[in-house]
């Protein structure tokens, strides 16, 4: 379902619990029917011991294909997730804590790997536009606050600036805030361990999408690409990261579909497997372990020492193969 090209398997590493960093404000355009766009900001580093008092935690479903780019409010989140979805594309998972943008999206339905997921960081709010009928009750009973636009209107607005269903919006201020974020998996930041290895790109690819990491030593930071293009936000910034977990784990088909029939894959979050880490222009090799849904995701090296990421924005990406 996925994988990854250019990245070497070896050396041993340390890492642990993920998530890292945030920051930037974005602004909205209202008019009759709003567009999603303002100016970027920078972010923030967390503390390296994770001592300060926990954000909340919002979740939002961000639509990835190509007529849904580029989004709005991306840059600002500690934690961006790409899953697979159907068709061989990919969708993401945004995670914000104590600083939110204005605006977010566009926004798009929930699958059974969010059920998975989402609830290590506690208690979340998670913004979505709809879902497979058999799923919504399941999103409601949930550890989560789900809201989709039906549930709360005043929250989602739909842009001028692209068609349906690629144009939706919302306002984290008028969403339920989420639960404090898990202080089991807040971020753990220090400096790189020994044993990496020099590695300058990755790249996941999925049967009709791919996701690309390059490193850039002049910004410090992965540099984002979808499809093989530079990835940006509508303020104008392209989307970087300071830690890259290229996370192996099972996918399966799940006995959802979506409105055209066609199967949902469903990533196993909750398990073990194997991880390459990226950060400060190196590759570690590591190992997951989440033995429960409440349990945050733990990386590793084979005698069990956890790795601590370098400051800025975490992406993980989901894939079958390393």
């Amino acid at each position: 379902m996925g994988r990854i090209r250019g990245l070497p398997a070896r050396v041993a590493v340390l890492l642990a619990v993920l998530v890292t960093v945030l920051a930037a404000g974005l602004g909205c355009q209202p008019s009759g029917g709003e567009r999603a766009e303002a100016p970027g900001g920078s972010a923030p580093t967390p503390s390296e011991d994770g001592s300060s008092a926990a954000p909340p935690v919002l979740a939002v479903k961000i639509d990835n294909v190509p007529e849904a780019r580029p989004a709005t409010g991306l840059g600002a989140a500690d934690l961006v997730v790409v899953e697979p979805v159907e068709g061989g594309l990919s969708r993401l998972i945004a995670l914000f804590g104590a600083q939110r943008p204005p605006v977010v999206g566009p926004v798009r339905s929930a699958r059974e790997t969010d059920l998975d997921l989402l609830p290590q960081f506690g208690h979340p709010a998670l913004a979505y536009s709809g879902a497979a009928p058999e799923l919504l009750p399941r999103l409601d009973d949930a550890p989560l606050d789900a809201v989709r636009p039906e549930q709360l209107p005043g929250a989602f607005f739909r842009g001028e600036d692209r068609p349906l269903p690629h144009n939706l919006y919302v306002r984290p201020a008028d969403l339920p805030p989420g639960a404090p974020w898990a202080q089991q998996s807040r971020p753990r930041v220090g400096p790189a361990p020994a044993g990496g290895e020099p590695r300058e790109s990755a790249q996941v690819d999925y049967r009709a999408a791919s996701t690309g990491f390059t490193w850039s030593p002049q910004e410090h930071r992965w540099l984002v690409s979808m499809d093989g293009a530079p990835a940006v936000t509508t303020d104008g910034g392209r989307l970087g990261a300071g830690t890259v977990v290229l996370q192996q784990v099972e996918i399966r088909d799940s006995q959802l579909s979506d409105s055209k029939g066609s199967v949902t894959p469903h990533a196993q979050t909750v398990g073990s497997g194997r991880a390459v880490v990226l950060r400060d222009g190196q590759a570690f090799d590591a190992r997951w372990s989440r033995p429960s849904p409440e349990a945050p995701t733990a990386y590793t090296t084979a005698s069990g020492e956890p790795l601590p990421f370098a400051p800025g924005q975490v992406w993980v990406a989901l894939t079958d193969r390393l």
